[in-house]
């Protein structure tokens, strides 16, 4: 069987999105197992789906005593469902939190696939959707549990039966209330999970296409009479829900301290001029960048096509927002990626020109260098002679990817091309997530904390330390999360109350002067149970952590009286 029939067996029918999405399954999952917690968002995301699960309310989002107004609640259900069904909440098993992410990546690469091929063939669609993703930002984005996966399998999937409604309207294929009912469950899914940024992509793409084309008729293929009540229906009595428990809290909060500032300027530090994204595209987007040359040239060409058209209105506007608003974030253009993964493909289809082949050979060979110098900085700073081995793999499968695909495009095989990088920089991503990044030790310092402490029994959960553990001087999530939520963050003198109440204290060295002073105040002799020096990437700051516990025995506690949770 040549490739090409079997490109033709794969993508006929159901088996375009499935292949598609289990290519998704295969550049994700390493990492959801391997990875320790991340900070900041992944551990704030999954501390308050854990919190969620621990109070059982559904409704307000908190991190320890703080809430968590931010994001809506969807991202925060999908998790805790996924923690119900394969883990508990007292094993802090970060994977668990992260399934919802995995399965977003898989919905967004068979909905690429899907759409796709309504306008290019189905053959064109399974390419699409298989370089959706393994695109090494979707694939990362699988093993993180936060909202940017789901919102990603959510839009594609709305932008998606959007596009087979307006590719009916102008002779393509008849629609029927089935994807109609997918338009509105992608809108409503990316409304709970990320809130308007759904919405800002389909209204943008659909003013666009009514300015091209001058015509709204299409738009009556949408189901409009009956798809607002159900999106009403799904979404409402959540919004109701909040607004009622918070006395119109959240809202005030998630639009005037979280959205405002992203659009009034750069929010938490994350300020970036426009063409921010456009940089970062080579290698958030490889290995289709092999084809982005390709697939700008028949966006010019080919813009008259329904198909080729829709993406563009798709790509275009939002991404000139995310653009243009002053805060950026690598994620942020994750929605259009499925637009440009539609465009590539098609080039695919039409053959690509020799001006094409040798700038997007170029472009990933360059892409794929710099990668793979990145897994050699890493291991050079973070990692010691064990670690070689894995950045040698990582760095070298991505660098192949980028080499052995542009050779393969310059020499006219573009498919194989495409075939040959994809499986690489998937191997390559495998090695990067589960090999190389989680045995830099000075990376994950909370992860090592939490082991040591497991190790000695004096996590409050295993039921021999007394809670809450007192930590002084470090305050990211990742620690809370591992600890448990009774977790306190305190300063040096706080750290050496607890010591006197026999509670577990981690002091970075920033507190300790604090500490021992309160120490000796006290008349406390401490026990250092273990040290742990890192680096804290959140923001750049060394850590060096001591865990302490007091010298003294515990006193067994009174009859009747209750020390740290236990009789």
């Amino acid at each position: 069987m040549t490739f090409q029939s079997s490109l033709q067996w794969a993508s006929q029918g159901w088996r375009g999105p499935l292949f598609a999405a289990l290519l998704a399954l295969a550049a994700g999952l390493p990492g959801v197992f391997a990875m320790p917690p991340l900070d900041r968002d992944e551990a704030r995301f999954a501390q308050a789906t854990a919190q969620m699960l621990e109070t059982g309310d559904l409704v307000v989002i908190r991190f320890q005593d703080e809430p968590r107004f931010k994001k809506p609640v969807g991202i925060h259900w999908l998790q805790a469902a996924s923690v119900s069904m394969v883990s508990a909440v007292e094993d802090r098993e970060i994977w668990a939190y992260r399934l919802p992410s995995l399965l977003g990546a898989m919905l967004a690469a068979a909905a690429c696939a899907w759409g796709a091929a309504a306008f290019f063939g189905a053959p064109a669609g399974l390419m699409a959707g298989a370089m959706l993703g393994s695109t090494l930002l979707l694939s990362t984005e699988a093993f993180i549990a936060k909202t940017d996966a789901v919102l990603c399998g959510s839009v594609v999937l709305m932008m998606a039966a959007l596009a087979r409604i307006y590719g009916a309207a102008r002779g393509g294929p008849p629609v029927s209330w089935r994807t109609r009912l997918l338009f509105w469950l992608g809108l409503s899914g990316a409304l709970l999970v990320k809130g308007p940024v759904g919405l800002m992509v389909v209204t943008l793409t659909s003013l666009s296409l009514i300015a091209w084309d001058r015509r709204i008729d299409w738009l009556k293929g949408l189901g409009l009479s009956w798809g607002p009540i159900l999106l009403v229906g799904l979404v409402g009595p959540w919004a109701w829900a909040v607004t009622v428990a918070t006395d119109g809290g959240f809202w005030t909060t998630a639009l005037m301290s979280d959205m405002a500032p992203k659009l009034a300027g750069s929010h938490e530090s994350h300020g970036a001029p426009p063409g921010y994204h456009l940089l970062g595209l080579s290698f958030l987007a490889f290995p289709m960048t092999l084809l982005i040359p390709a697939a700008l040239v028949l966006a010019w060409v080919k813009r008259r096509e329904p198909g080729v058209r829709f993406a563009l209105c798709w790509l275009i506007p939002t991404w000139l927002v995310f653009e243009l608003a002053p805060t950026k974030l690598v994620h942020y253009t994750l929605p259009t990626y499925g637009a440009l993964a539609w465009l590539a493909a098609a080039a695919l289809r039409e053959g690509v020109g020799p001006f094409a082949r040798w700038a997007g050979a170029g472009l990933a060979a360059v892409s794929g260098l710099i990668l793979a110098g990145v897994c050699f900085y890493l291991v050079s700073e973070f990692g010691g002679t064990a670690d070689v081995t894995a950045a040698a793999a990582a760095g070298g499968l991505l660098a192949a990817a980028g080499l052995i695909g542009g050779f393969m495009l310059v020499n006219q095989a573009p498919k194989g091309a495409v075939v040959a990088a994809m499986g690489l920089a998937i191997l390559g991503h495998a090695a990067l997530a589960a090999g190389l990044i989680p045995g830099l030790a000075p990376l994950w310092s909370s992860a090592r904390v939490a082991k040591i402490m497991e190790s000695e029994r004096l996590l409050p959960r295993q039921g021999m330390a007394a809670a809450p553990v007192a930590v002084a001087g470090y305050a990211e999530p990742s620690l809370v999360f591992a600890l448990g939520t009774p977790t306190v963050l305190e300063d040096g003198a706080q750290a050496a109350q607890a010591i006197g109440a026999f509670r577990p204290a981690v002091v970075d060295a920033s507190e300790e002067a604090a500490f021992r002073a309160e120490l000796d105040a006290r008349g406390l002799q401490v026990r250092q149970v273990r040290e742990v020096r890192g680096l804290n990437y959140s923001n750049g700051d060394r850590t060096h952590l001591r865990i302490y516990m007091n010298a003294e025995p515990r006193p067994a506690p009174a009859a009747g009286r209750v020390i740290g949770g236990r009789p």
